[in-house]
């Protein structure tokens, strides 16, 4: 890491009050960003913020800006589902509260597809929007028999808690290619496979199965999208081979008629994992070069 990465200031701040409130952190200097070279808002769903702090670390020609989605890190929690608009809305809040304009996007995994959403309804509030493997089904051959996979794995959620759950949606997330016929027959996998508990303490807070099914359904805005031009971007892992999340931006990618950007790494590849290492400055590079 640079001395500008270990030195630049970093705060906190929210938006809104009660159940509404949003909390982001501000990397660097809102002073600094240009017409050219604008602020560069960096968010993941359900993953918070702090799951891109090494890829905000490795930006430092201008300022940056992460936070953490409706119903993770810092913000309250709750047991009701969450919307995809209702993300897109909350980004809408945040970029209007930077004060700075409009803003470069990137969002990954669920933030993608919530992207997508706010580059739809705020098309001013985005300059370029770079969404990376946003999981969505819509367009995909196999959009029923993922849907009903998404449908199951909540029923587990509703009624045998978040290991159960959570044992459902690793393996399948991992899938490599469609969906294959007869997928649901097979027994349930044992959560202590993934390292946890089969005991369902009664919470239903967990931030990924309060947004299915709705980002793995969303609908995408075509027409909107599609009016973008060159201001959208649709990024997946070189790494990435057919999971759901590649194939899903891969077939976002042929609705709009845009090409896929290919970007280091996997779908994850902007941080590090224990076992899942990924290429955070290659990514960043990447990142800046489709930025301009």
């Amino acid at each position: 890491m640079t001395e500008d990465t270990v030195t630049r200031a970093v705060t906190t701040h929210v938006v809104g009050a009660g159940d509404d409130v949003i909390t982001y952190d501000i990397h660097g200097d809102l002073a600094e960003a240009t017409v050219d070279r604008p602020a560069l808002f960096l968010f993941a769903g359900p993953m918070d913020a702090s799951g891109l702090a090494l890829l905000a670390a490795c930006i430092t020609d201008r300022p940056v800006v992460t936070y953490d989605p409706r119903g993770a890190g810092r913000n309250p929690v709750g047991a009701a589902d969450i919307a995809v608009e209702q993300h897109a809305s909350d980004l809408h809040r945040v970029i209007a509260a930077l004060g700075v304009g409009p803003v470069d996007a990137f969002g990954t995994s669920g933030g993608a597809v919530h992207l997508l959403a706010l580059a739809a309804a705020h098309p001013g509030d985005v300059r370029i929007a770079v969404a990376h493997e946003p999981p969505v089904a819509e367009h995909l051959a196999d959009r029923d028999a993922v849907l009903a996979v998404i449908a199951d794995m909540k029923r587990t959620y509703g009624e045998k808690g978040d290991g159960a759950a959570m044992a459902k949606f690793i393996p399948f997330v991992m899938l490599d290619g469609p969906v294959p016929h007869g997928y649901l027959d097979g027994p349930a996998p044992d959560p202590a496979m993934f390292g946890m508990s089969s005991e369902d303490d009664g919470a239903r807070t967990n931030p990924l199965m309060r947004n299915m099914p709705a980002t793995i359904a969303y609908r995408i805005d075509v027409d909107a999208l599609r009016a973008r031009g060159e201001r959208l971007v649709v990024a997946v892992g070189v790494e990435s081979g057919d999971a759901l999340a590649a194939r899903g931006g891969r077939s976002v990618a042929a609705a709009v008629g845009v090409p896929v950007a290919d970007f280091p790494s996997h779908h994850a590849g902007f941080t590090d994992q224990p076992g899942y290492p990924g290429d955070p400055a290659g990514f960043a590079a990447r990142l800046q070069e489709v930025l301009g």
